[in-house]
């Protein structure tokens, strides 16, 4: 079996697959692992399984006996997610890799989606495929559609009104591609965040002032804030880009109608993700973006956050995908809770540490 063949069977598997090291750190994955965990292999390889997945179970002594013994390990019936979306009930196979020692490959099975799952993985591998792709061919794409529109824009100085309207055509469709492949660029060369101690409350005014001012000069946002809200753990840039999208989902959604979006924070205590090893990750700093629009179609609600999902026409997909995962990169979780006439997008993320204070 040669090294392209392997390749291609890796790739065609349905089920996320992870391959691990000896020190449990994610040492490749394929498309549907990419799709299940929400992030790509390029920003997640190196680190540590269970830093970036989950599960509901007390893994860590079976997995290091399984892993010395050299035997499978098989968990059935478990909670697993990668801490941006709502866990899935699934079934774990691990087993060694022959050859490399102490490496193992992980399986993950969602039960919920055994019916589907054909279907439901291969768009999503295409998904993660097509954005691969776009990285790859953006830039050799991007310079031929700025001549193409330079070349329109030149032609409609001597042409006739009807004329016009075909080059203007031209101009706004190639401006349309631009941005589209600007905005597969972003999403796939999202850097780390640079975390340090954030005051919500500053983002959310950022965003909101610079909402009204734009795209959501039809909306009325409502502040309702917790005044005693600690400091958060984050990039305040990222930040901002999250709450910005989401306030600009929320404007657009009404369809230029005035509408109502209320910046909602406050403190839950009891907001603990639990990771494979019983430990928890304390998330008790809340955001919520509360419209009172349309609400979210109920054939893509639970796929919201996947790449090229989109509810409107023309959308591209990628806004709420790019802000699942730099939630994610943040450590933090985001969920939507959608009917017509209320949805709500709510982030919860880590405090600052108590020995770190505010950067202005």
């Amino acid at each position: 079996m040669n090294a392209e063949f392997d390749a291609s069977l890796w790739s065609s598997l349905p089920v996320p697959a992870i391959l691990l090291d000896a020190d449990q750190c994610i040492a490749d994955m394929n498309p549907a692992a990419e799709g299940f965990m929400n992030n790509s292999a390029k920003w997640l390889l190196g680190q540590p399984i269970w830093d970036r997945l989950t599960v509901d179970a007390p893994l860590e002594q079976s997995l290091e006996r399984a892993r010395e013994n050299g035997t499978p390990l098989f968990v059935n019936d478990v909670d697993v997610g990668p801490g941006s979306r709502p866990p899935l009930v699934c079934n774990l196979q691990i087993a060694p890799v022959q050859g490399r020692p102490g490496w193992m490959i992980l399986l993950i099975s969602p039960r919920e989606l055994a019916g589907r799952m054909t279907q439901s993985h291969s768009v999503k591998s295409a998904a993660k495929s097509a954005i691969g792709m776009a990285e790859m061919l953006a830039h050799e794409i991007k310079n031929p559609l700025a001549g193409i529109a330079g070349a329109a824009q030149l032609l409609s100085m001597n042409l006739s009104q009807s004329d016009l309207e075909l080059t203007d055509l031209i101009v706004e469709e190639t401006r349309r591609i631009v941005k589209l492949l600007e905005q597969v660029e972003q999403f796939g060369n999202l850097s780390a965040p640079e975390r340090r101690p954030v005051n919500v409350h500053d983002v959310l005014d950022r965003a909101r002032r610079s909402a009204l001012l734009g795209f959501g000069a039809h909306m009325k946002i409502i502040e309702d804030y917790d005044p005693s809200l600690p400091l958060a753990h984050g990039d305040p840039d990222q930040l901002l880009q999250v709450v910005l999208n989401l306030l600009k989902n929320a404007s657009e959604a009404t369809q230029g109608q005035p509408g109502k979006i209320r910046l909602h924070s406050f403190y839950e205590h009891s907001f603990r993700l639990r990771r494979a090893d019983g430990s928890g990750v304390s998330l008790p700093l809340q955001i919520e973006v509360i419209d009172d629009g349309p609400g979210l179609p109920e054939n893509i609600k639970g796929d919201i956050f996947d790449p090229f999902v989109s509810g409107r026409e023309n959308g591209t997909g990628l806004g709420l995908a790019l802000v699942s995962k730099i939630i994610s990169d943040h450590d933090g979780w985001i969920s939507v809770d959608s009917v017509p006439g209320r949805t709500v997008f709510r982030i919860s993320l880590p405090m600052a540490p108590r020995d770190k204070k505010e950067k202005r």
